[in-house]
């Protein structure tokens, strides 16, 4: 008796299938400002204003809208400081820091 399973020797994802893990990192990293977040964040930590003012053209709630989603999906870190008023400091996680060299591959200037 041959088990079937060890026959296969194709990946059996799909990146054409929306449940794909694939797609699903392609979908999260490929937003215009996801890309040029991680760039930033790749430079070191930043305040949120800090980023907002390297991040030319982003609103605030843009902004805040993708930094929660990157930090949803663990690729950016937030600390927040017991301060008035209240500090909060945005940085890359090591997932984070994987993504460096795709997105630097991209030469954004």
């Amino acid at each position: 008796m041959i088990d079937s399973h060890l026959l296969e020797t194709t990946h059996p994802w799909n990146v054409f299938d929306q449940n794909c893990p694939t797609r699903q990192v392609l979908d999260c990293i490929a937003d215009k400002w996801t890309v040029l977040i991680i760039r930033r964040l790749a430079e070191g930590t930043l305040r949120f204003a800090q980023l907002r003012r390297s991040v030319d053209g982003i609103s605030q709630k843009v902004l805040t809208s993708t930094l929660r989603e990157l930090e949803r999906d663990g690729i950016v870190s937030r600390r927040i400081y017991a301060s008035v008023p209240p500090k909060v400091e945005y940085s890359l996680t090591d997932l984070g820091q994987s993504l460096c060299g795709l997105v630097e591959g991209l030469r954004l200037g």
